[in-house]
């Protein structure tokens, strides 16, 4: 990957766990731990489709298709696995 698309990367998982935190809600610490969620998610993803030879939706050197899968994912087993109320 290279450096543009590195920085295109981070900021489309970061987005996905923002607009997460917007439509659920809670603390700092939930949005910290759901943009953490979606960044591990994406490169995850990214590099499994990468490993496998898939090509879903790619976008230049990004499996983007493949990323926000991985980033919803783990955002999703995340949300499930996180308790209610974090302080």
């Amino acid at each position: 990957m290279t450096f543009p698309a590195v920085v295109f990367s981070i900021f489309l998982a970061a987005l996905l766990g923002s607009l997460l935190h917007l439509w659920r809600g809670g603390s700092l610490v939930h949005l910290l731990i759901y943009l953490i969620l979606s960044l591990i998610g994406f490169f995850v993803g990214h590099y499994l489709a990468y490993a496998l030879s898939i090509r879903f939706f790619t976008l230049g050197t990004i499996n983007l298709g493949m990323g926000v899968l991985g980033s919803l994912a783990f955002l999703g087993i995340g949300y499930w696995l996180s308790p209610e109320n974090i302080t």
